[in-house]
């Protein structure tokens, strides 16, 4: 029925010859940031052309002047002004200009997501699923079978909810083995493994593993948080050896199995060393959350802990500046399993979008794979500073202008983008 609204608005506009736009503010006027985003894929599901204005007022978003596009701003409580055929004229001739960072990018077409997850997701909630929801923004939910079955070549986009690829259940033995649900999990996944020809929970993840990869090189985007990074590429680096303990596949690890990483298979990573104490949260020595003083409170500790993002041509780098557009340059931090990457284990050809300079840590970066890309953003939720299990999801009700979850929509919909005018 909306679509169907949409085309009469547009029948209407073509035969009024009426010629205005509108336009979505996403600089600190904007009501609903998040929203607006949704609404931005709402018009792209329905066939409708949107240019993406980046730098220009925080990244603002230029639609059609059509009657049910009005309806569904209100509805959803989205800033938004009309402006006459002139007023866009002077829009487009001040971004054209060599003199300003602004460029204009054609989103065309919504890509169709996917988010890997298992049932209930426990014991955390996702940051990515709790945003996708609130912006209204559709997605399927995928999880192992359907990876190693080869079902990803279906979508455009995927994200890796918390999840630990090397088959140690998230490190979470040492306090929480004796737990329902960390019990249940265990099971699930041998199960799982276990129907799907798999000796180990371990290799069925490196198999896994491997299928995103592929997955990425054939020209899919994948983007993942927290321990879903790290994780992920100590299961690609780890494809000759054996890193788990007994209490995790039944067996030792391989003595050696440090020697024989291979991190010519990672895709941000290299160089780092496992953490390989099984009663230890932690995977390697990638991860920064160790360099921050916890012994200081948590709201002192939410207070000085920022991270900054890169300013990119937006003329010339128009990926990472499409990855980058915000209301602000300086965004709260916050923690996770992993809470960013320490930049001494970055590949060279990675590309760093933001950072903690001051402790020399990597938040959040983007690279390269094949026909695909590939972002790591570190930490579990933009607004829960430090979320630990058993804490209830973020109400993003109360956080409509979130910076850090805007990041993650950035992700979003940049695979729309226009083909021709990326530049990289």
């Amino acid at each position: 029925m909306k679509k169907f609204l949409i085309l009469l608005g547009i029948i209407f506009i073509s035969f009024s010859g009426k010629s205005s736009q509108i336009l979505i503010p996403m600089d600190e006027s904007q009501a609903n940031h998040l929203k607006a985003y949704g609404l931005t894929f709402y018009l792209l599901e329905n066939e409708i052309v949107v240019d993406w204005l980046l730098n220009y007022r925080g990244g603002s978003f230029l639609t059609p002047h059509l009657a049910a596009i009005e309806e569904e701003l209100l509805l959803r409580g989205v800033t938004y002004s009309i402006l006459a055929d002139g007023q866009v004229a002077n829009i487009k001739r001040e971004i054209a200009s060599p003199e300003v960072n602004m460029e204009i990018v054609q989103l065309e077409k919504a890509p169709k997501i996917a988010v890997y997850t298992p049932n209930g997701k426990m014991p955390w909630d996702d940051a990515v699923t709790l945003v996708l929801e609130y912006a209204e923004i559709p997605y399927d939910k995928i999880y192992d079978s359907a990876v190693v079955m080869g079902l990803l070549p279906e979508y455009d986009w995927l994200h890796l909810h918390h999840e630990d690829f090397t088959g140690q259940y998230g490190k979470f033995y040492a306090r929480f083995r004796g737990e329902a649900w960390y019990k249940q999990q265990v099971h699930d996944l041998e199960t799982s493994a276990a129907g799907l020809g798999f000796n180990k929970v371990s290799e069925m993840k490196l198999a896994v593993s491997s299928n995103i990869k592929n997955f990425v090189m054939g020209g899919g985007f994948l983007f993942t948080m927290c321990s879903g990074t790290d994780s992920y590429d100590i299961s690609l680096s780890a494809h000759n050896t054996d890193i788990c303990e007994t209490m995790f596949d039944g067996d030792p690890s391989d003595r050696n199995c440090q020697d024989k990483l291979d991190f010519s298979h990672t895709l941000a990573f290299r160089d780092f060393q496992l953490v390989r104490d099984p009663l230890e949260y932690e995977y390697s020595d990638i991860d920064g959350t160790s360099l921050r003083n916890n012994r200081i409170p948590e709201a002192q500790a939410a207070k000085i802990d920022k991270f900054t993002l890169f300013d990119f041509s937006a003329k010339w780098d128009i990926v990472p500046t499409m990855l980058t557009q915000c209301h602000t340059d300086i965004i709260d931090g916050f923690m996770g399993q992993t809470t960013d990457f320490k930049k001494d284990f970055i590949k060279p050809n990675v590309l760093i979008l933001g950072e903690t300079k001051s402790l020399g840590t990597a938040k959040y970066i983007h690279g390269e794979l094949g026909q695909g890309t590939w972002t790591f953003y570190g930490g579990h939720d933009p607004e829960d500073y430090r979320h630990i299990v058993g804490d209830p999801p973020t109400d993003l009700n109360l956080h409509p202008n979130s910076p850090g979850y805007r990041l993650i929509l950035n992700n979003i919909l940049f695979p729309a983008a226009k083909k021709k005018k990326r530049k990289t």
